[in-house]
This record gives structure tokens, sequence and C-alpha cells, in this order.
């Protein structure tokens, strides 16, 4: 990720020419990517070690002493509910295991997402954390939009594409034009007596070992997006039409449940249609349920009595669901409760919609179910967020995160040191290019793969040939 290189021999031959507009593109990529690289990479380090965070600065809610037998699933939700009446709630966990609370996310009526930890043993309220205010949340918000909603998410996007943009620019530029070097190439000469080779190295050589991590980051972290990766997921998120032929469907897909950046149920999923409950349907499971909900009366059939908490996690339990998966309630009379894993190792991964009154499995979704592309994403993510093999793999993406922001820094730095009194200092575009198919070919690959670059880039090349090349005053300014 080279902001900037030395610059050729002048010259008018075709392989200059080249080489001076990969520049200019890299040079102007990096002025727009660095701001937003140096967001994603700081805020992307917070995320990361989020497991380490939560239990550090919410321990005292979320560990609790083991003591005798853990109370009915139904009794901890009514404990957080008697706490905060006026709440709807969205979702449960379990204590995932001995010496956990238990998750109750609710609603409030002011419109704020609350985690309430409830203690399994006693079913004491431990206190809550805002999901919509706290250090990891404020974190996610900035990694995926912003905090300025879809016009972030749009720019974080467009941002990420234009960073593997400059990844390609800038193994081309490092590739050695005047015989292959160890030093400066390989090995960066960080005892140089000269600034700009200093510099330049300490920008080039982790650059080069580090591409291919970051170009990881980049395209893992795609399929989350708004643009590219809801257009993506509609294309590959496909499953068989005969594992949702035999209930009744609404237009609402799985993918609703991960709201305001809170992911209920994995990607792979999230383009499933969500099942209907049936008010009418044959109710086998009756004796195992709660009778102490309010009974829905059906026109003509008796009365029908909802399962409850207690049934679902039972028979989540039963059907291998690992530690860690949560419910999601019934949105409405027709809502179904939806069981939801993705542990760390996403080949457990587990998605069941359960009928609210006849507790029937209408919908299981797992790592079996999906298809090669799913599957490539959800292990990719994995890794993303540093979850598949531990610690190792959270330091890996550390190692990630701190290359990019020493590339960020380091361009900076070059170009500031390197930039004329009062100009930005852009490489001089070349004096003619008639040798243009190459670079057309690149920007209609790029607008096949990544769209918003492709527009992007032909609307920068356009203002920097017909407007920035070609009037005095904004030529002095760019060049």
């Amino acid at each position: 990720m080279h902001m900037v290189n030395d610059p050729p021999h002048i010259g008018e031959s075709p392989a200059n020419r080249f080489y001076r507009t990969i520049w200019r593109w890299h040079f102007y990529a990096g002025l727009f990517v660095i701001p937003f690289m140096l967001v994603l990479a700081t805020t992307g380090i917070i995320y990361l070690f989020k497991p380490q965070l939560d239990a550090v600065m919410y321990h005292r809610q979320m560990f609790v002493q083991p003591s005798g037998g853990i109370a009915a699933y139904t009794q901890q939700l009514e404990a957080a509910q008697r706490v905060y009446p006026d709440a709807a709630i969205s979702k449960f966990t379990p204590s995932v295991a001995a010496n956990r609370s238990g998750e109750v996310e609710l609603v409030t009526s002011d419109n704020q997402t609350l985690t309430v930890f409830v203690n399994p043993y006693t079913t004491q309220v431990l206190g809550e954390r805002n999901e919509d205010n706290n250090l990891q949340a404020n974190a996610r918000r900035l990694h995926s939009e912003l905090m300025i909603g879809p016009v972030g998410d749009y720019l974080i996007e467009l941002a990420a594409c234009w960073g593997l943009v400059l990844l390609g620019t800038g193994l081309y530029l490092w590739i050695p034009r005047n015989g292959f070097s160890l030093w400066g190439t390989l090995l960066p000469r960080l005892g140089s007596q000269s600034q700009r080779v200093f510099w330049r190295d300490l920008h080039t050589v982790p650059g080069f070992y580090s591409m291919l991590l970051i170009g990881f980051l980049i395209l893992t972290g795609l399929p989350w997006t708004g643009f590219l990766g809801e257009t993506f997921a509609q294309v590959w998120n496909r499953f068989p039409a005969q594992m949702w032929d035999d209930f009744p469907q609404s237009t609402v897909l799985t993918g609703a449940l991960n709201r305001n950046g809170i992911q209920s149920v994995p990607w792979a999923v999230e383009q499933f249609p969500m099942p209907q409950s049936d008010l009418l349907d044959e109710h086998p499971y009756q004796p195992l349920m709660d009778k102490t909900p309010a009974s829905k009366a059906v026109e003509g059939n008796t009365p029908v009595t909802p399962i409850n908490l207690d049934f679902v996690i039972a028979l989540a339990q039963s059907q291998g669901a690992p530690p860690g998966f949560n419910v999601s309630w019934p949105d409405g009379e027709k809502g179904v409760y939806t069981i939801s894993a993705f542990p760390d190792d996403p080949t457990q991964e587990v998605t069941m919609h359960i009928d609210q009154y006849s507790g029937k499995v209408l919908a299981d979704v797992r790592w079996r179910d999906y298809g090669l592309v799913p599957k490539a994403v959800e292990l990719g993510i994995a890794v993303h967020m540093g979850k598949y093999f531990g610690l190792e793999n959270q330091l890996l993406m550390l190692a990630a995160c701190l290359a990019v922001i020493l590339l960020c820094v380091s361009g900076g730095v070059m170009w500031w040191k390197r930039r004329p009194v009062r100009r930005i200092g852009a490489p001089t575009i070349p004096s003619y290019a008639p040798q243009w198919k190459l670079p057309i070919g690149i920007i209609a690959v790029l607008g096949v793969v990544f769209p918003l670059v492709g527009f992007s880039l032909v609307a920068v090349l356009l203002l920097d040939y017909l407007v920035l090349s070609r009037i005095p005053v904004l030529q002095r300014i760019f060049n």
C-alpha cells in the first residue's frame, strides 16, 4: 500500500507512461483511502478483542458464583421484565458456562437496546449493557457505517474496494525497475541517513509482506457491506426450494433479525425466508408447554397456548445447538422463535425457526445446507473477527490492523515531506496516453467485480483528464 515511490526516468515510452499512470492512481487512491483505513484498523482492533474487553468492563454482570440448580429460563426472563416492565423482549442467550449469567436483550420504550444480565441461580438482575452506546458498540458502528447510517456504509465499502486498488497498484510500484536489490526491496534500510529512504522502505517493505493479509481482511469484510454485500448475498445465499416448501412463508428474511449492527443470525442465512407460525396447526407438544401465558382463541377451534422459553431452549439443546446459542422472539401472532448459533467454529452454526404454538421445527439450516461460497464467506468472517483459532487468530488480525496503520502513517509522511508548497504534489499525468487498452481493461474488470469502484474510477479519470490536467490553476494545485 504505497503512497508514492521513486519517480521513473523522464521519458515518453509506453512503459513509463503506464508506470506514471499507475503511480498517479495509487497516489489519489491513497489520499482518499488513508482516513478510512485508519478508522477501520483502529476500530477493528477494539472489536477484535471484544470478548476480553467485555469480560473486563462487565465482569460483575457477566460472571457469577455457581450455587445450586439453575432457575427456569422463564423465571430469569421474568426477573428482567420486572425491572424493565415497559421494554420489549427481543432475544435471550442462556448462560454459556456454569459461572456465566443469562443475557436478556430488550428494547426500551425510548428505543434503546439493552442487554440485561441475570444470575441464573438466584434470578437476580446484575446490571445492563447499553448495546447502542458502549466502547465496543461505538467501535462497531464506526467500523461499519461511520455512525452516519447507510451513507457511511457506502463510503466504507468504497474505501475498502479502493484499498484493493491501492494494494494492486502498490505491488506494481514495488517491483524493482532497475534491477533487484535485497535492501530496499525485501529488507528495509532503517539505518539510512536519508529520511526519504527511511520512510520509503518503512512503507514499501512491510506493504509487500502484509499485502495478502490486508487483502484478506478487506475481502472478508465486504460481504457485510450495504451495496456489494447485499448483492453478493442475494446471488449466493440460495437454498433448495424444498427446504421451505412445507411451511407458510412471510415476506421477511431471516437477516431481519440482525438489527442495529447486532448479529443474531449468520450471514449465510440472511436471505433465507422466515416461516410463519400457524394458529390452526395441530399442537402435538401441548403437554410440555407452560400453561401460564394467555391462550389465543381461534374461531371454530379450541384456545391455543403458545410454547414458552423453557420449551424452546430444551428443544435447541436436544437438537445439538452449541453453547452460546440465542433465542429471538416471535414478531407478532404469526412470528416464529428463532434459535441461532454462530460459534467460533462456523461448521457448528445452527439456525432453526420454531412455530410459536406447536413447537414444530419449521426450518433447520446448518453448515451442511450452505453452498460452497457461503461456507467460504463464513470461514472468512470467523478468521476476520479473530474467532476461528483462538488467541493466535486475534493476534494475526491484530498484526494486519497494525500493518494498515503503519502503511497509512508512513505513506502520509512520505507525501507530506515531498509535497511542493501550496500544491498537492500528485505524480504528473503523462503528456499523452495512446496506450489505454490495459487501463481500460482494468477499469472494466473492477467495474464488474466492484461496481462502486468502477463508477468512481471512471469519474476520477474523467475529472483528472478533462479538468485537472487542462485548467492551469488546478494543474498547479494538483500536480
